[in-house]
């Protein structure tokens, strides 16, 4: 019973601060739904080309995250904060490093996208008004994976909170009353990002002062320490770099196939974002507690954890199922009013309802293995799948059309589930308790 509440204290604050943020999707989507297929279809697309950059640093999180943990567990103090301090400097270079060579990045991103004409317009201008929130948004992947690893979800949830509810007034706001469109959800987000930075630094200095004063800059270049952090961080991007690139594919040939299936699929895509991040609150749950209980040592405890994980991950998977096959239909008015667009994604309803009992032991899997920093076989599995779904989506699709291409993309989540759960079977005592 004790680790029952274990795991709420940590997952329940960031379900609901995680289901603010697809709701922010849902707010965007819904604000350009109200002018064109192609004003859904570039924030879409706008988005997913952020996601494939900052995805590909969401290390600067899991890592953090995890390596804070196991320090926190085995009551390393200095370890700790020197976690955070380098974190941070490495998400201040790579964000330096993403505006300096944004035009690159952004002409990269339109052509990989297929991106042309109208649609190449319109995310590029919320692509270039939007890449100002680099600096604040990698900032809080460290801060945010820090609290993580301190057993603290009451701060994420706080900080995510407010950045949403300030992104979702701010571009109500500039598209409503100030008469924007697509420039105004980037702003709205740019500002957004700014406030939540600036709060995490002020709840930082207000909640660990102890925790600070063992910051020191030799502790930041401890040789041991620092290869370690990248050898984790390095494996965490390759790992994550396959994933953006899977739902980069996704979207690639969903733009390939006109304006209509692109509209479709980014609102059919928000189903499976609502389904993710809340079961990302288990796994999110599961990075804390298994790396906490792997740092101290604690076998009994770190298994029991893993297995109610699934309990509470399959659990809310299966409420999302039926939800789904309940309410799926009526939600589409809820992300457009354009009566092609909705009539044009019935069809592939059913996928949706299919995708949280199938996809959910993939998230908590990943979860599991943040918390035992074992990179190298997340790295792997995903690599592997990603290569396995490519492979299928050709072969899918050609016999199955646009069924096809969703029958491969939940494949690719179950074999994630399938390899990672292939590892940690293999696994003994001493790898679990590193």
């Amino acid at each position: 019973m004790s680790e029952n509440r274990s795991i709420l204290r940590i997952a329940l604050p960031n379900i609901l601060s995680n289901i603010s943020v697809p709701l922010l999707g849902t707010v965007d989507t819904a604000l350009m739904g109200r002018l064109s297929e192609m004003h859904i279809g570039a924030v879409g697309i706008g988005g997913m080309i952020f996601s494939f950059m900052y995805w590909n640093f969401g290390f600067l999180r899991m890592g953090t995250t995890g390596i804070t943990a196991r320090a926190f567990g085995a009551e390393r103090e200095a370890e700790v904060v020197a976690t955070l301090g380098r974190a941070l400097v490495v998400a201040m270079l790579l964000a330096f490093g993403m505006m300096i060579f944004q035009w690159p990045l952004g002409e990269a991103g339109f052509f990989l996208m297929n991106l042309k004409g109208e649609a190449k317009v319109l995310t590029a201008q919320y692509f270039y008004i939007r890449m100002w929130a680099a600096p604040a948004t990698l900032g809080l992947y460290a801060l945010m994976g820090w609290f993580f690893g301190m057993q603290n979800a009451i701060y994420p949830l706080i900080l995510t909170i407010l950045i949403n509810v300030t992104n979702m007034i701010s571009s109500y706001w500039f598209i409503v009353y100030w008469g924007m469109e697509i420039d105004g959800v980037a702003w709205g987000t740019v500002i957004a990002q700014y406030v939540g930075f600036l709060l995490g630094i002020l709840l930082l200095f207000y909640k660990y002062p102890n925790y600070l004063r063992f910051l020191k800059v030799k502790m930041l270049l401890e040789v041991t320490s620092l290869t370690s952090f990248f050898r984790i961080n390095r494996d965490l991007f390759f790992r994550t770099l396959a994933l953006t690139l899977a739902f980069g594919f996704f979207y690639s040939c969903s733009s390939a196939e006109g304006g209509l299936l692109l509209a479709v699929n980014v609102i059919l895509l928000q189903y499976l974002n609502w389904m993710s991040y809340g079961i990302d609150g288990f796994a999110y749950a599961a990075e804390s507690l298994v790396g906490k209980y792997s740092g101290a040592r604690k076998l009994e405890q770190l298994k029991e954890i893993i297995q109610l994980s699934f309990w509470w991950g399959g659990g809310l998977a299966l409420v999302f199922s039926i939800f789904y096959f309940v309410f799926g239909n009526q939600l589409l008015g809820v992300f457009t009013n354009q009566e092609e667009v909705i009539a044009a994604a019935q069809p592939y309803l059913g996928w949706m309802i299919l995708f949280p009992v199938v996809s959910f032991a993939c998230y908590i899997w990943d979860g599991i293995f943040i918390g035992l920093t074992a990179s190298a076989a997340m790295r792997n599995a995903m690599v592997i799948s990603l290569l396995l779904y490519i492979a299928m989506h050709y072969g899918f699709s050609y016999w199955w059309q646009v069924h096809g291409m969703w029958a491969a993309f939940l494949a690719f989540m179950a074999l994630r589930a399938f390899f990672l759960w292939n590892s940690y079977r293999k696994m003994d005592s001493e790898q679990l308790l590193g």
